[in-house]
């Protein structure tokens, strides 16, 4: 498997962040629905990786730059066929290695407080991140839990 930097127009990518958007608000109010669409993943300070088993995309993720020493993983979603075969864990550790070449201090992320989410929860959780107050634009909010990784 390989991780490489996407530019969110590849035909896979896109179906599978759209199929994610529909995920995310189907377990969540609108107002609690902070993943961002294909476009919003094109912003500036952004970054957008796959995780391709061959030509076949297992898996995506992102990180956007709040401040110099402060990060946001922004996405993060394994294709169903590869769940259960390590793509989140790998992700997440490509984010976090490269939040620390970025020179970040902390690395940041919400997430949903259901138990939709749980199991992203607990993948967060096993590699070091810690519940914190809500960061950058983000408020309190019933339906959002706010995790943090000190590097």
């Amino acid at each position: 498997m390989r991780i490489v930097v996407e530019d969110v127009t590849a035909a896979d990518l896109i179906e599978l962040l759209t199929r994610h958007l529909a995920e995310m608000r189907a377990h969540s109010p609108e107002e609690s629905a902070h993943a961002l669409d294909p476009a919003g993943l094109r912003e500036p300070g952004v970054t957008v990786w796959s995780l391709r088993d061959g030509d076949t995309l297992a898996g995506c993720g992102a990180l956007r730059e709040i401040d110099p020493e402060h990060g946001e993983i922004k996405a993060m979603r394994t294709a169903a066929r590869f769940r259960g075969r390590g793509v989140g864990a790998t992700m997440l550790g490509h984010l976090v290695a490269t939040a620390r070449e970025r020179g970040y201090r902390r690395l940041s992320l919400e997430t949903g407080a259901g138990e939709f989410f749980s199991p992203a929860r607990r993948l967060y959780e096993r590699h070091g991140f810690r519940p914190c107050a809500p960061f950058a634009e983000y408020v309190p909010d019933p339906h959002s839990v706010f995790l943090t990784l000190a590097l």
